[in-house]
């Protein structure tokens, strides 16, 4: 068998949060055939599989049984296609914000929003990774996939994904039953700037390139959120909140400056990280685990915690938030069952 399968391996510098996991097997596939070897092996073998991505949006248990394949495919390349648009392939392996930014430096137009939002491509359409205006699923052309049960391949169109705020197919009826190998994106030429959220168009010239968008984005970032290097965090920790315009109304009046969206639906969605400041939270640190001093849908593991502890701190929040506004919140990191 070439692919290398190996025992009592330490997930704690695979995971962004820094919690300390100890996978019973890990595999890193470097390709398709890899890959399938991995998963042959652990079905033989009847071990329970979990499968990992960058690390960037989920919780770890201190230890997981079974077989752990982290797809390591890194390549990617660039197509024309018609007109001005490009399509862009990237295997599940390839780190999300150095696309991004690859793309960016060659003048394409579609990505550049997303960039240094953490984790690897086989990973994005799972959650519909999403910033400052954008969401992968208007960027995406497909999905390609490979069943679990019994190995075969298929492709979903992105209108097949199901993607939604945060959401995706991937997260419900095709949760644990496929892994994503490789993706195809759908990028212009023709300059199409969205500067539209927050302070972005203050921070580039009048006619921008993708790079510059890029660049701009990535400094608001760095401004609000910590680096994982430095300080263990998972990004945002919870959803913003998507409640019936009744009870939207109802604390506007009574919190004029609540930041609020309208949805296409007629409900509103709130800003979690104004609810949990509100509650005096930014900042508060309780244990090994603590709310961001600077943005406060961000929880920070200072070392030496568990999922455990982690978890309770994040109840105490939504518990807090729940008190006092009526709106119940949503984690948004993916809990791995041990």
């Amino acid at each position: 068998m070439s692919v290398a399968i190996h025992a009592e391996h330490d997930l704690s510098g695979a995971n962004t949060l820094g919690l300390p996991c100890l996978a019973e097997h890990f595999a890193a596939p470097r390709d398709l055939g890899e890959l399938r070897e991995a998963l042959t092996e652990g079905r033989v073998q009847g071990w329970p599989l979990t499968l990992l991505g960058g690390g960037s949006n989920l919780i770890l248990p201190q230890r997981l049984p079974g077989l752990v394949i982290q797809p390591a495919m890194d390549r990617w390349w660039v197509e024309a296609g018609a007109g001005d648009t490009v399509r862009v392939t990237a295997e599940a392996g390839v780190g999300w914000h150095d696309l991004v930014m690859a793309l960016a430096e060659r003048g394409l137009w579609g990505t550049e929003n997303l960039a240094l939002i953490p984790g690897h491509c086989g990973a994005a359409p799972i959650q519909n990774i999403g910033a400052y205006g954008v969401e992968l699923g208007e960027v995406l052309e497909s999905v390609h996939l490979l069943h679990l049960d019994d190995g075969h391949e298929a492709v979903l169109r992105a209108g097949e994904c199901g993607f939604g705020y945060r959401d995706s197919i991937f997260k419900r009826e095709l949760s644990g039953r496929v892994v994503i190998v490789r993706l195809v994106l759908r990028l212009s030429r023709t300059p199409r700037p969205r500067l539209d959220y927050g302070d972005l168009a203050s921070r580039v010239v009048k006619k921008p390139t993708p790079m510059a968008v890029a660049r701009a984005v990535c400094a608001v970032r760095r401004e609000k959120l910590p680096d994982p290097a430095e300080l263990s965090n998972a990004g945002s920790f919870f959803h913003n909140p998507v409640v019936p315009a009744e009870l939207a109304q109802r604390l506007l009046d009574e919190y004029p400056a609540l930041p609020h969206f309208s949805q296409a639906d007629g409900r509103v969605k709130l800003a979690a990280a104004w609810l949990i400041d509100q509650c005096g939270l930014k900042g508060w640190r309780e244990g090994h685990f603590g709310v961001h001093d600077r943005q406060a849908l961000v929880l920070v593991h200072f070392g030496g915690g568990s999922a455990v502890e982690l978890l309770a701190f994040a109840e105490r929040i939504i518990e807090r938030v729940q008190a006092r506004f009526g709106v119940t919140l949503q984690r948004e990191p993916r809990l791995i069952a041990p």
